[in-house]
C-alpha cells in the first residue's frame, strides 16, 4: 500500500518491537495522574524525522563514523575551525532545515493547547518543536536556526547567512558525504580552504550558531529559569534521550530530589533507568500517539 508522505524515516532509529498494551496503559496511567507534566525531550524524538543522533547503537553518529561535534573552544580560538564549520554547515543547512515535525512533535504540540503540558525542555537544537507549534517550551542547547555576534550579540537567522555565504561564495561547490545531527556534513580539507565566511554586519565580530557546543556551557539564567518550571510541575517524562549530557541530567536528579514520579520513553539504556518510575522501550512517533 502506498506510504504517507508523514511516514516516519526510520534509517537512524534502533531497533525496537511495537508497543507493547501493558507499556501503553502504564504510561497513560502515568501522564492522567499528572496535571503539570514537566516533558524533556532529546535527539531520539527527531530520528523519526530523518535526523539521526549521536549515541544509538548501530545508527547513531558515533556507532557509524569516528567524527566527534567541534568543540567550543576551538570555535573560538581556531579561524580554520571556523571555516571547516561553516563550510560544511552551508553545504548541509539545506537538508537539515528541510526536516518536518514527526508525529511525536505534534502530539507534544496538542498535549499543551490541552493544558496538559506545563513545559517542554528539549536539548535539540533542531527547531522541529517550534515548527509543530510548541509554545511552552525552552530550548536548552539553543538552536541551528538562529545565530549571533560573539563580539557584540547581533543576532541574524540561520537562513539569511545562507544568502551571505552564496553571496561571498558565488562558484565554490562541494558535494556532501553524509549529515551529521547539528547539520554538519564531510568535507575535504582542499574543498574547504577556499571557502569565505562573514564576519558580523555589525562590528565585524565572529559570527557563531546559538547553539551550546561541546565543551561549553548552558547559561546560569536559562538553567535557573528550567528549574523554576521544574519546581512548578508534579512529575518528568523523558522523551528519546539516553541524558548521558550532564546539561539535561541534572535536571533528572533534581526531580528525583523532590520525589517527582518520572518517566522515561526511549530504546535502549538511560542514565535514569534505576530510579525511573517507569522505563519504556518504544519510538516516540509510535507510543506518544496512543496516549490520550
Amino acid at each position: 500500500h502506498a506510504v504517507s508522505r508523514a511516514s516516519p524515516n526510520l534509517a537512524f532509529v534502533p531497533a525496537c518491537l511495537p508497543p507493547d498494551p501493558v507499556d501503553v496503559e502504564e504510561l497513560q496511567h502515568f501522564v492522567s495522574n499528572s496535571k503539570r507534566l514537566f516533558i524533556m525531550t532529546g535527539a531520539g524524538i527527531s530520528t523519526e524525522s530523518g535526523i539521526p543522533d549521536y549515541r544509538s547503537e548501530g545508527v547513531g553518529l558515533y556507532a557509524r563514523t569516528d567524527r566527534r561535534p567541534i568543540q567550543y573552544a576551538e570555535f573560538v580560538r581556531s579561524a580554520s575551525a571556523r571555516q571547516r564549520y561553516w563550510a560544511r554547515n552551508f553545504v548541509g543547512w539545506p537538508q537539515f532545515s528541510s526536516h518536518q515535525p514527526n508525529r511525536a512533535h505534534l502530539v507534544l504540540r496538542d498535549w499543551e493547547k490541552l493544558g496538559k503540558l506545563h513545559w517542554l525542555v528539549t536539548q535539540n537544537v533542531d527547531a522541529l518543536h517550534t515548527k509543530a507549534g510548541s509554545q511552552r517550551m525552552t530550548e536548552l542547547h539553543g538552536c541551528t536556526h538562529r545565530v549571533f555576534c560573539l563580539g557584540c550579540g547581533d543576532q541574524i537567522l540561520r537562513s539569511e547567512l545562507q544568502e551571505h555565504f552564496e553571496a561571498l561564495n558565488p562558484t565554490w561547490k562541494a558535494e556532501a558525504f553524509g549529515v551529521a545531527p547539528d547539520g554538519d556534513v564531510f568535507l575535504t580539507d582542499e574543498q574547504v580552504c577556499n571557502f569565505q565566511v562573514p564576519a558580523c554586519r555589525k562590528c565585524g565580530g565572529i559570527l557563531k550558531p546559538d547553539v551550546t557546543f561541546f565543551g561549553d556551557t548552558v547559561s546560569r539564567e536559562k538553567v535557573d529559569f528550567v528549574h523554576q518550571r521544574l519546581a512548578e510541575s508534579d512529575s518528568m517524562l523523558v522523551a528519546g534521550s539516553s541524558m548521558q549530557v550532564y546539561s539535561g541530567y541534572r535536571f533528572a536528579l533534581a526531580a528525583r530530589e523532590k520525589q517527582m514520579p518520572i518517566a522515561i520513553l526511549n530504546i535502549g539504556p538511560t542514565r535514569l533507568d534505576h530510579f525511573a518510575s517507569l522505563k519504556l522501550n518504544s519510538r516516540c512517533g509510535e507510543l506518544l500517539p496512543l496516549i490520550v
